[in-house]
């Protein structure tokens, strides 16, 4: 069992830049592929960014050039760092973890454990 624990949430001005962390229990951190989801009030939980075991990086269209995933295996830590951010980024953020080492990353069903959320407030 993986438990993750996210940090880092918060409120923003519009156009201002914050960083989640998400840090996992375990030993096995650096063989999964680890992700950030986001859910607004409303809508469904959405995909965000998602860093596989050997660092290859992917990102939402919407967030692409202003977000930035990373992972530091050694403190069994993925990080996501926001700039450039506006009232759509509001929502709870999500981290979650790949144990099973899936080809597709995109939808809820493709992780295995997932984090309690933090929330990520932006005024305008």
């Amino acid at each position: 069992q993986v438990q993750l624990v996210e940090s880092g949430g918060g409120l923003v001005q519009a156009g201002g830049s914050l960083g989640l962390s998400c840090v996992a229990s375990g030993r096995s951190f650096s063989n999964y592929h680890m992700a950030w989801f986001r859910q607004a009030p409303g809508k469904e939980r959405e995909f965000v960014a998602r860093i596989s075991n050997s660092g290859i990086t992917t990102y939402t269209d919407s967030v692409k050039g202003r977000f930035t995933i990373a992972r530091d295996n050694a403190k069994n830590t993925v990080y996501l760092q926001m700039t450039g951010l506006n009232v759509e980024d509001t929502a709870v953020y999500y981290c979650a973890a790949d144990q099973l080492l899936r080809g597709h990353y995109y939808f809820v069903q493709d992780y295995d454990y997932w984090g309690q959320g933090t929330q990520v407030t932006v005024s305008s």
